[in-house]
């Protein structure tokens, strides 16, 4: 007789994603937040005299900002309980894999990165902890003038740059965790595709959190210019611990007329993580920005990718699955801002919850005055897989000029009966039955991404799925 699996459980195995590495760190910071211990990290990464003192105004900004309240509540999170720094026993920015310690070099062989490099990336960057241990790129992409280095080697080499651009679409007075990024910030990736240019396979940066009690807190900047064509994939994930772990990373992106970027992001946190990053894109005249989202894990994210459509004719498309189980929290959705005219947005989110779990879709979509012919359409999906899960939708539509074209639509239901019992007549058992019809759920998510992330992606449905239907 075969055995049912439980109904309910609190967490689920997720395979490889848990397997903890021993600690192993070079260096670390004490716990908590205070001038010593910024000196202490700018210090580590001999930095120049600006970045140092743009990360003591940011701690003096995080200490004046209340803790937010309006989202899920974070009174969880001790500040002075967590790790802001920790460097691995590694040496910086290896080139050759082979370089990198062997407990590291493990990690990512059983995440796959090293395959997935040689089959379908053009460049790879690995971050372990706070700090990037392996970076490479094509060398045909280099010859082309395609820069892709993690931020510290940036800093040093293109400092100019970096003064113009770094924490200016994201500033550390927008909120009190872009505070705190501004001014504990480590590793990261930074990537400049000139004039033209098109990267034809994506490059990828994994950020793999080991440490207990620690924070991540990496900084990506891509600047694509003019008509220039780009794939970004990001890819996050961390062990289960008992204590609580914080992720306050920082994406800004700069699309320059006729540029086209999408950012993919895989998250498969823990279920201890805070995910609390701040994304955010500024296009140019016909410009593209796309975003692709997958959110699993964390138990508690805010996350609101942020496009600005200063450019006429500048286009954005959001299109984003998040998976709720027990314990989680999952506050995330998009923020768009239309200034340009004739500008255009699509968003087509979706979210899946069960055993208790909340999803809940937070959304802006702003047209200015002088955004006339501005054409727009939000599509919410939220599918419950019992009756103890939530899902709430709060799209604000904000229009300030009349001529427009808008469209909003929000579905929220549950797996459909009548579905179930269609499959299970063709012989189909009630477990796949169910598993068939949220993949087709989130079929438009995972037909967004490249082969090798669209499996990734079904594969942690499966897991999700695992133990809780039956």
């Amino acid at each position: 007789m075969e055995t049912r699996k439980k109904t309910y459980v609190a967490d689920i195995e997720r395979g490889v994603y848990d397997i903890k590495d021993e600690v192993k760190y070079r260096y670390k910071v004490q716990k908590g937040l205070t001038e010593e211990i910024i000196r202490k990290i700018s210090a580590r990464k001999n930095e120049p005299e600006w970045m140092l003192n743009f990360r003591l105004k940011a701690l003096e900004v995080y200490n004046s900002k209340p803790m937010t309240d309006w989202g899920p509540d974070l009174s969880d999170l001790d500040m002075n309980d967590i790790i802001h720094y920790l460097e691995p026993d590694s040496a910086p920015m290896n080139e050759n894999w082979d370089d990198v310690p062997s407990y590291i070099r493990d990690t990512f062989d059983r995440l796959g990165i090293p395959e997935a490099e040689k089959q379908s990336l053009a460049g790879v960057g690995a971050q372990y902890d706070s700090e990037v241990v392996y970076h490479s790129i094509h060398k045909e992409l280099t010859e082309q003038g395609v820069i892709y280095t993690d931020i510290e080697t940036a800093i040093k080499e293109y400092e100019d740059i970096l003064k113009e651009y770094f924490m200016t679409l994201i500033t550390v007075n927008d909120h009190k965790f872009s505070a705190l990024h501004g001014a504990v910030w480590s590793g990261g990736s930074f990537i400049y595709v000139p004039k033209g240019v098109k990267v034809n396979m994506p490059l990828q940066s994994y950020f793999r959190l080991n440490a207990p009690e620690a924070g991540q807190f990496e900084h990506t900047l891509i600047i694509v210019d003019e008509g220039a064509d780009l794939h970004f994939i990001e890819g996050c994930s961390a062990p289960k611990y008992q204590k609580n772990a914080l992720h306050a990373g920082a994406v800004e992106l700069f699309v320059r007329k006729g540029a086209r970027l999408r950012y993919s992001t895989i998250e498969n946190w823990s279920r201890n993580m805070y995910n609390l990053n701040t994304k955010r894109a500024l296009v140019e005249e016909d410009g593209v920005i796309e975003w692709v989202s997958g959110s699993f894990g964390s138990r508690i994210s805010m996350l609101y990718p942020m496009s600005i459509l200063k450019g006429d004719r500048a286009r954005c498309e959001f299109t984003g699955v998040t998976f709720a189980s027990s314990g989680q929290n999952l506050d995330t959705g998009c923020k768009i801002v239309h200034i340009g005219k004739n500008t255009t947005s699509t968003v087509h989110s979706k979210s899946i919850s069960k055993n208790g779990g909340a999803s809940f879709y937070r959304g802006l979509l702003r047209v200015m005055p002088e955004a006339t012919g501005t054409k727009a359409t939000v599509e919410c999906e939220s599918l419950m897989l019992d009756n103890i899960s939530s899902s709430d939708t709060i799209p604000i539509i904000d229009i300030r000029n009349d001529s427009v074209d808008i469209g909003h639509e929000a579905k929220i239901g549950r797996i459909s009966d009548e579905a179930i019992f269609y499959l299970m007549s063709r012989g189909i058992s009630e477990d796949e039955a169910k598993a068939m019809i949220v993949r087709g759920f989130v079929e438009p998510i995972s037909k967004e991404l490249p082969l090798e992330y669209a499996v990734e992606l079904n594969k942690l449905i499966e897991l999700e799925l695992e133990g809780t239907i039956g």
